[in-house]
């Protein structure tokens, strides 16, 4: 049997050393906390935002479930609960983010895979899907972090994903000889596509520090990419040849 151990901070700094309390057979860390008005711009916490936040996370780690609780009393507002679970992760996240679009899919079955190597401390997690729009939505993540500005994974998805297709038609004769190569742009015309990755040190950059700058995360993607979506466009022709026909 182990101790329930507990500590309090005020502006970062411990009031007392860690204190030993009871005895529990259960595991596991509760945080709660007041916000600052000296250390946050605005101590009001937005309910849309933090939806979105939980939703998010959810998606990005399948299985984990967060529960958002709104108990603020204002002006006889109901309180609001919201729970967020997602077996699937990024292959329900994509299905949400078309599912918004409204609009019909190239692909029928969501492209999905993962890869880890322990060794060089890195994880891939994809999930794309095409659609017969003509705007393309890729969305990048970097343990987690929304990388708006892209990089690197961005970077190594891209090229491997217009190298193989490209390389896919003119295999299979959906590219003849004298035909151009489709351009980056061509490929990516409707897709809808999520990108995580997770790194042991990971570094970003930009303005904002939302852009990975890992050198590894690219070469990293850009062979798995290689490898899982050429396996699937393989074992699935009919969905490839819709999906390259959508840019030609």
């Amino acid at each position: 049997q182990g101790a329930v151990w507990r500590q309090s901070f005020t502006i970062g700094v411990p009031d007392a050393p860690l204190e030993k309390g009871e005895g529990s057979t259960e595991t596991g860390t509760t945080i709660t906390f007041w916000p600052s008005r000296e250390i946050f711009e605005t101590v009001e916490f937005d309910y849309d935002t933090l939806r979105a936040r939980f939703q998010q996370m959810a998606f990005l780690n399948k299985g984990l479930a967060l529960t958002l609780h709104d108990e603020r009393e204002a002006d006889g507002a109901e309180h609001r609960t919201e729970k967020f679970l997602y077996e699937r992760g990024l292959v329900d996240y994509v299905e949400h983010l078309v599912k918004a679009k409204k609009t019909e899919v190239v692909n029928a079955d969501v492209i999905a895979f993962e890869s880890e190597d322990t060794v060089k401390k890195i994880s891939l997690e994809v999930a794309m899907q095409w659609t017969t729009s003509y705007t393309e939505s890729v969305h990048t993540y970097a343990n987690t972090i929304n990388t708006h500005e892209g990089g690197t994974h961005e970077e190594g998805f891209r090229a491997a994903l217009t190298t193989l297709v490209n390389r896919y038609a003119r295999e299979n004769k959906l590219l003849r000889e004298k035909d151009e190569n489709l351009t980056g742009d061509d490929v990516r015309e409707g897709l809808t596509a999520v990108i995580s990755v997770k790194l042991g040190e990971p570094q970003f950059e930009g303005q904002t520090k939302t852009k990975l700058g890992n050198t590894e995360a690219k070469a990293y993607v850009q062979r798995i990419v290689g490898q899982q979506l050429g396996d699937w466009l393989e074992k699935n022709p009919a969905q490839a040849k819709d999906i390259i026909r959508k840019g030609m």
